[in-house]
């Protein structure tokens, strides 16, 4: 097996950091509850009223310092989620986004999450110590065009669109620097046969930008019901805690992306024990959750 270890990019650095401030502790010291063949290769996302943002509307409030204090000190690469497909010349400016990246760049070892090439090339140019993901809005549901994506340089890890999870036919014939780079997103619940998924991409990058736009209406079937992770398992694209061990491992691949960053503390909760938590030990880890009275789960 050329890869015996998964790593999982998990939803919520800023969003859940109370969350990850008691999941942590945990997975160090309790290392017997968790699955031995994974780790945590990263956490993402961004906090409230950054106009870099995009993929979800990002929230949460807590300190930044604090924030990429507490992934040091377990070793977890920090992730801005930094995608909004439509900004501009003059968004590059923006303090608020200039000094997160400021922050992130100091300690290395930390990255950027973009969509724009105008941003990709900024931040290139002013934060040499971030590393950069290819962001899943944009979409690539063509393989050649993911097949390019993954051969630019610029990328140490590119996140296909979901429906090209299982085209294992073309996935085994890439090299295995090429599997390195590639991040699979496991969860998603979006409609396989979506044609709205870029239009959604943008309604969210215009809302990051302060434009006074409607909310986009999902006109998938049951695009009302918002995020299942009973109907995420039913998805054509869905990768299991099976799939991993049995499929993507023994083909080269390690990278693995959880959404939810626009869910609760809750549903995150239950990702980190399908994921990664023995069956056996899942009720452990929901009780110390659970009994943790700085958390509001629900």
């Amino acid at each position: 097996m050329q890869n015996v270890m998964a790593h999982y990019h998990l939803p919520g650095l800023f969003e859940f950091y109370e969350l990850y401030r008691a999941f942590l502790p945990l997975f160090r010291e309790h290392r017997e509850y968790f699955y031995d063949w994974c780790d945590i290769g990263s956490i993402y996302g961004a906090p409230a009223d950054c106009i870099w943002g995009g993929g979800r509307v990002g929230f949460g409030d807590n300190i930044p310092q604090e924030v990429l204090a507490l992934m040091q000190e377990y070793g977890i690469s920090a992730r801005l989620t930094f995608s909004n497909s439509l900004l501009r010349e003059e968004h590059l400016s923006d303090k608020q986004c200039n000094r997160l990246c400021a922050l992130f760049n100091e300690t290395g070892g930390n990255g950027v999450i973009v969509h724009s090439d105008l941003l990709l090339e900024y931040l290139k140019g002013h934060y040499p110590n971030l590393y950069f993901v290819s962001s899943t809005t944009k979409v690539l549901t063509d393989y050649q065009q993911f097949l390019d994506e993954v051969n630019r340089e610029d990328f140490r890890y590119v996140v296909p669109d979901f429906r090209l999870n299982k085209v294992f036919d073309k996935l085994n014939t890439l090299t295995n620097t090429q599997k390195d780079k590639v991040e699979f997103l496991c969860n998603e619940c979006c409609w396989f046969g979506c044609t709205d998924r870029q239009k959604c991409y943008e309604n969210v990058s215009r809302k990051n930008l302060g434009e006074n736009c409607e909310d986009y209406h999902c006109i998938a079937p049951s695009g009302n019901e918002g995020y299942r992770f009973s109907k995420a398992m039913t998805n054509p694209g869905f990768i299991g805690v099976q799939d991993i061990r049995e499929i993507y491992l023994p083909m080269g691949f390690s990278n693995f992306k959880i959404e939810g960053r626009g869910l609760g503390s809750a549903m995150i909760l239950e990702f980190l024990l399908y994921y990664m938590t023995k069956p056996e030990y899942q009720i452990h880890v929901r009780e110390a959750i659970y009994l943790d009275s700085m958390l509001d789960l629900f």
